[in-house]
C-alpha cells in the first residue's frame, strides 16, 4: 500500500521553479513530522526540509531562501515550493511521514526533479 504518493517533479532550466506536492492516504494533522527528501546520483539520501505537527519548518542550508515547506491537514497534502532552482537540485525528491510513537515512518516512491543549467 502506498502511504505517500510524490508528484510535480519534471525538467526545468536553472533559475526556474517547481511546486512539489505529496498526497498522504493517512491523516498527516498528527504525524510527528513531514518531510521532503532528496537523493542525487552516487549521493546518500539527504534530508531537503521538514514540518512538524505544530508547523516549525526547517531546511537544509543550501535550500533556505529558496524552497519553502507547507502543509494541508485537511487534505492530506504537503508540498515543496522550489524557487530559483540550481543544477545542484537535481535529485529524485522523497516524501517521509515520521511519527515513531504510531510506528510509522512511511516513504513515498519519489519524483525526478532535473535541472538544466
Amino acid at each position: 500500500q502506498e502511504h505517500l504518493v510524490e508528484s510535480g517533479g519534471g525538467l526545468v532550466q536553472a533559475g526556474g521553479s517547481l511546486r512539489l506536492s505529496c498526497a498522504a492516504s493517512l491523516s498527516i494533522f498528527s504525524i510527528n513530522t513531514m518531510g521532503w527528501y532528496r537523493q542525487a546520483p552516487g549521493k546518500q539520501r539527504e534530508l531537503v526540509a521538514a514540518i512538524t505537527s505544530g508547523g516549525s519548518t526547517n531546511y537544509v542550508d543550501s535550500v533556505k531562501g529558496r524552497f519553502t515547506i507547507s502543509k494541508d491537514n485537511a487534505k492530506n497534502m504537503v508540498y515543496l515550493q522550489m524557487n530559483s532552482l540550481k543544477p545542484e537540485d537535481t535529485a529524485v525528491y522523497y516524501c517521509n511521514a515520521d511519527s515513531p510513537y504510531y510506528g510509522i515512518h512511511y516513504w513515498g516512491k519519489g519524483t525526478l526533479v532535473t535541472v538544466s543549467s
